[in-house]
């Protein structure tokens, strides 16, 4: 269990800093440096494609598009639950921005989790295709 909050953290800091409302974000930091930092700006984003590049495709590998959807589905209907029974206000864009954020790092935590999950459940290993 802990292995998979490692991982879901990792996407959510993967995500924050690309992007978020504070500012403190890859985004805001190449808005304001672009023409003064360039080099610097393109290393950053090649970085940061590196880290989407390794979430998305363990992801698509394991549970696939529709089980991304899926996951974003039951999580939306998570939020609209917690919303109509007056638990989570979204009111402030901040806070829609925050969660938007976690759910996407949910789905990319369950996305890198799940082989471990199905092993454990079915006994059975994911691979590759390897060829001989």
């Amino acid at each position: 269990m802990a292995g998979f909050f490692l991982r879901w953290f990792l996407a959510f800091a993967l995500l924050a800093a690309t992007f978020n409302p504070t500012g403190y974000s890859y985004v805001g930091w190449a808005r304001d440096n672009l023409n003064a930092e360039l080099p610097m700006v393109v290393l950053g984003g090649l970085l940061l494609l590196v880290g989407y590049i390794i979430y998305l495709r363990a992801t698509l590998r394991s549970i696939g598009a529709f089980g991304m959807l899926l996951v974003l589905a039951i999580a939306g209907a998570l939020v609209w639950v917690l919303y109509d029974l007056g638990l989570l206000r979204l009111e402030e864009g901040a806070a829609r921005i925050w969660l938007g954020l976690g759910i996407l790092s949910l789905v990319l935590g369950i996305g890198l989790s799940w082989s471990h999950v199905r092993r454990r459940i079915s006994g059975q290993s994911d691979m590759d295709d390897v060829s001989a």
